[in-house]
């Protein structure tokens, strides 16, 4: 199996932003690995949050209030838990996304969760939102903190260089499950509060390892999109998840925009007409006439 060295992609604890090879890298391969990212003291508290989160059963709720048709939000939505609120605007990350996407971007959606020893894989795929996947205009991220880092247990990172320019449904490569693939990068030895950059395009898996008994497997992943096309909503009630974020004041004061309902539009009631007209060639639907 062909393994790529990633050692030219790590960064240490960022001071300054990024630079131009470090830039260039992540263009090619679609991600960016920034051992240490966080702070001792935060990654502490985080998983303080983590647990509350998943041992008062606050996740599972969250969950099924997700896609509800009734847009009703949660008892506790994540970014109310303080520290994790505030990691969303992260200001060493907040410089290193301005130079990945440039001044205006938006905040998506924050999740977190515990994998215990024996957590199972997740399967090939890419988490790239758009309806119907027809091209990658605009850069999407997702940012992966590994509290704990990563140690060979429990799930080890698996990233597909390169294939962040794939056009393809999300879970097209689902039927693969985590089989290794060629040209694959697995990493699985992070120190704790280690962060994971990847562009949200680029085929990524779970893949399950024993051990970890002792030692789970904290994640919190956070996602944000460039400005210039509106985005699909991943919460049926969005908009008060971004009215929430705003009221708390958790763009510092700093990124406008980052909140802003402008870069969104709601996908739910549109799925039933758009599942009617997805048939065949859409641009003979939508654009040309006969």
């Amino acid at each position: 199996m062909q393994r790529t060295d990633i050692s030219s992609l790590l960064t240490p604890l960022v001071v300054q932003p990024l630079n131009a090879r470090q830039i260039s890298a992540f263009a090619e391969h679609g991600y960016l690995v920034l051992p240490s990212f966080l702070s001792t003291k935060l990654v502490e508290t985080l998983k303080r949050e983590v647990d509350h989160w998943v041992d008062e059963r606050l996740r599972e709720q969250s969950i099924a209030c997700c896609h509800s048709q009734t847009r009703q939000p949660p008892p506790l939505m994540e970014l109310e838990l303080t520290e994790h609120g505030w990691l969303i605007s992260h200001p060493p990350l907040m410089s290193i996304l301005t130079q990945l996407m440039g001044s205006t971007f938006a905040f998506h959606h924050l999740h977190s969760d515990r994998h215990n020893s024996g957590s199972r894989d997740k399967n090939w795929h890419h988490d790239y939102e758009q309806y119907p996947q027809t091209n990658r205009s605009h850069m999407m991220i997702h940012v992966f903190h590994y509290l704990n880092g990563l140690n060979r247990t429990i799930g080890n990172l698996v990233l597909l260089p390169g294939s962040q320019s794939i056009v393809a449904e999300r879970k097209a490569l689902s039927c693969l499950g985590t089989m290794s693939l060629p040209g694959e990068v697995v990493i699985n030895d992070l120190p704790p509060g280690s962060s994971v950059i990847i562009q949200s395009s680029l085929l990524h898996a779970r893949r399950a390892q024993p051990g970890g008994e002792e030692q789970p497997r904290y994640f919190i992943d956070c996602s944000y999109c460039q400005g210039g096309v509106r985005w699909p909503a991943d919460r049926s009630y969005w908009r008060h998840m971004l009215s929430r974020a705003r009221g708390l004041g958790l763009d510092r004061g700093q990124w406008n925009n980052l909140f802003d309902e402008r870069h969104f539009y709601d996908p739910y009631d549109g799925m039933s007409a758009f599942k009617q007209i997805n048939q065949g060639s859409l641009l003979e639907q939508l654009v040309l006439t006969i």
